[in-house]
């Protein structure tokens, strides 16, 4: 028998722990929310008697934690955890999601996406420790502020990070299977811009060009061009604060989901061919932050799948494996070829939603997963 199988974990002592976390809101753009966030976090790791190192934020986002735990490797290639604590969610979603434990569901927003995750990473490290267990590798965990808008802060930080490492663990959301993902879709951002002519809308409507309305149509156009391969999704639309003046500047995002490079190739050709003038409006496409696709099927990564695979099988639970869309920072890692894999957190359901949950039966199996997986990697 694994030596891992006999260590004891508790999940309402994780419920409990991982509350104050989900209750810390940490929106990606309020910069000293995450770093409170942050600072739960290196507490923890301290606790653990991790190395803490608090690296600044910079573009207006929060701050990244590295912590390098005990090791007699320690400095050598070794396993890399990396995961996001900032959210989607603004501060004030726990009025319309509190955390709450209610048939089986533990409530509240970024429990699933990813500070559960993140949270039952550290309950196995603890767990290893508690039990006596050394692991065959060094571990490093980096939190960053800015997944949820494409990392554009601390993309180099996990590369370089994961250069120095052997393998790459990512505890995003579990699938509903207990499955892992071996691969992602390339994920890019784009911001279109309308400006059009200004006008009085009561007095002089037929004088102005509304920009707001040709940002429209084309927002429609954009988004038909959607197939099985490659999306188009367009949200935060902007624009004047005035009805009654004819809107002379409009703008919007655009995400772009593309599952192999020659798809992203050609959505952001195709999209970029929508700059011009038209109907009396300039429209513009600027190019944003980009996922790079993460190849699914490396042999690399197949072999780091079925160490996991084995130690889900030794639980008695099947782990299916699957490349898919939801780009996350392994997308930088996999794209490497660093051996990677992600999807080993929670399993829930309502991600990025007001009805947020993980499954309390799930927390336990997929903690001693990390465990074995952290403690027999070589």
């Amino acid at each position: 028998m694994s030596v891992w199988k006999d260590i004891s974990f508790d999940c309402q002592t994780i419920v409990d722990g991982l509350e104050p976390w989900v209750k810390c809101e940490s929106p990606t753009w309020d910069a000293e929310a995450v770093n409170e966030m942050m600072d739960l976090a290196a507490i923890k790791c301290a606790d653990l008697g991790a190395t803490i190192e608090r690296i600044p934020g910079s573009m207006g986002f929060g701050g990244s934690l590295r912590a390098r735990f005990p090791h007699s490797k320690m400095g050598q290639p070794g396993i890399m955890v990396s995961g996001h604590f900032d959210t989607v969610h603004p501060v004030g979603t726990l009025l319309k999601n509190p955390f709450r434990q209610e048939d089986g569901k533990v409530y509240g927003p970024g429990i699933q996406d990813m500070k559960g995750g993140n949270y039952i990473t550290l309950e196995a490290i603890k767990g290893l420790q508690d039990a006596g267990i050394e692991t065959k590798l060094p571990i490093v965990v980096l939190f960053t502020p800015d997944e949820e808008v494409g990392t554009p802060s601390t993309r180099r930080l996990i590369e370089t990070e994961a250069k120095r490492s052997k393998y790459v663990l990512c505890p995003e959301p579990a699938h509903q299977d207990n499955g892992v993902t071996t691969g992602r879709y390339a994920i890019a951002r784009f911001h279109l811009t309308a400006e059009g002519k200004p006008s009085h809308a009561g007095a002089r409507l037929d004088e102005g060009i509304s920009a707001v309305r040709e940002l429209a149509k084309r927002i429609i156009e954009i988004e038909e061009m959607t197939t099985d391969s490659l999306t188009f999704s367009c949200n935060n639309l902007a624009s004047g604060e005035w009805v009654n003046c004819v809107p002379s500047n409009a703008s919007a995002d655009c995400l772009s989901m593309a599952k192999t490079q020659e798809d992203l190739d050609e959505g952001v050709e195709r999209l970029l061919k929508f700059s011009g003038v038209r109907n009396g409006v300039n429209f513009q496409i600027k190019r944003g932050v980009t996922r790079p696709v993460w190849e699914p099927d490396l042999p690399s990564t197949l072999d780091l799948y079925e160490k996991a695979r084995a130690i889900s099988k030794e639980i008695g639970l099947e782990m299916p494996h699957r490349s898919q869309g939801g780009g996350s920072d392994a997308n930088f890692t996999g794209a490497l070829r660093i051996p990677s894999l992600c999807s080993l957190g929670v399993k829930g359901e309502g991600l990025h939603t007001l009805k947020e949950y993980i499954y309390e039966d799930a927390i336990v199996p997929r903690t001693r997963i990390l465990a074995g997986l952290l403690s027999t990697l070589e």
